[in-house]
């Protein structure tokens, strides 16, 4: 076992004080990903600064009808709080599909946007990994790549992100906010993370030391309405091979706004412009949201075994696209039937 320093913040300010300057030192919230990591080798921080107790933990509304999310509002209490379910039933249903309730219980908002990738030759330190230790190759290029990036991968890495809250957080239009010893800033949820080019070991935007406080969400528009599909091999306790997040609002019908992300295709949730672009004043219709889809997947470039994700993408957000434009179907969230107009608020 490798020893680490312990440090346990009362304040923002002692957090990120404590973390500057320590090139090895992390953050410490629900631990669900950063301990396993830990246990595999793959992190082997010197300080671990638990922030899980600091006041960061609530769900508020704000006066113009936004929400500030805290970066330690555990999955669970997030995906159930009522203003969640009923103004982004796109986010309540994303934290529902990922991991499994006791994980749920302990995860974190803050955590939920650091987890590194599940790509097994990262966390296998005997295998070759330029996002582990840069320079010493991609073992996944040619060997096992099934559950890989189709989009914006590189030569130097073609993993995938593997949070489904991010892709729900990209579609809505969310901004997370950062702060460290130069102050607060915000970022877009949608460029939070990046795409690996030749730095695939930097995972996000966020400076070193910069610890997340909360995540933004700003009011939804009326008539707007949101859904997340996921598509993995069983059906729970699985990570996506593809998934989807919608928020969309059709008025005198047509497409007057809508913002599609993408999960399990690339090493950042995937916002679709081109597709929203497409869709954009158009009839809702499979005409219509083929179209755009395919035009946005178009620029996917399938390895040897990861070809099925592109049409099982575009067949997901197809699906997600047909039944928010279907007021008659169940699953629309104006429907009577719809669970959420029965227990939200």
């Amino acid at each position: 076992m490798k020893s680490f320093r312990y440090v346990r913040a009362h304040s923002v300010d002692e957090a990120t004080a404590a973390h500057a300057g320590r090139a090895t030192s992390r953050y410490l919230g629900g631990g669900t990903n950063l301990v396993d990591l830990m246990k595999l080798g793959v992190e082997r921080p010197e300080t671990l600064i638990d922030v899980s107790r600091l006041p960061l933990d609530g769900v508020a509304e704000l006066a113009d009808g936004s929400l500030r999310v805290g970066a330690t509002v555990r999955n669970s209490d997030l995906a159930s709080h009522p203003l969640v379910r009923a103004r982004h039933p796109v986010l309540s249903q994303a934290l529902l599909a990922g991991a499994s309730g006791q994980l749920r219980n302990m995860a974190t908002t803050g955590g939920n946007l650091l987890q590194r990738t599940r790509c097994p030759y990262f966390q296998d330190p005997a295998k070759p990994c330029n996002k582990r230790e840069p320079g010493s190759g991609c073992g996944a290029r040619e060997g096992v790549h099934r559950d890989h990036a189709v989009l914006g991968h590189s030569a130097q890495c073609i993993a995938t992100h593997p949070s489904d809250m991010a892709v729900a957080l990209a579609a809505l239009d969310a901004r997370v906010e950062l702060q460290g010893v130069r102050g607060t800033r915000t970022v877009a949820a949608a460029d939070f993370h990046r795409l690996p080019g030749d730095r695939p070991q930097t995972d996000t935007e966020l400076a070193h030391g910069e610890l997340i406080t909360a995540v933004l969400l700003p009011p939804p528009a009326p008539g707007t309405v949101s859904a997340y599909r996921k598509a993995r091999d069983r059906a729970s306790y699985a990570f996506a091979l593809a998934s989807v997040a919608v928020v969309l609002a059709v008025r005198e019908g047509t497409v007057a706004e809508v913002r599609i992300a993408f999960g399990g295709l690339a090493h950042r949730p995937w916002r679709a412009r081109r597709a929203e672009e497409a869709l954009q004043g158009a009839v809702p219709g499979d005409e219509a949201f083929e179209r755009a889809l395919d035009a946005e997947l178009a620029a996917a470039e399938p390895l040897r075994d990861n070809a099925f994700k592109v049409p099982l993408a575009r067949n997901l957000a197809c699906d997600v696209l047909r039944r928010l434009t279907r007021p008659d179907h169940p699953e629309h969230p104006e429907h009577p039937e719809h669970p959420d107009r029965a227990t939200g608020p």
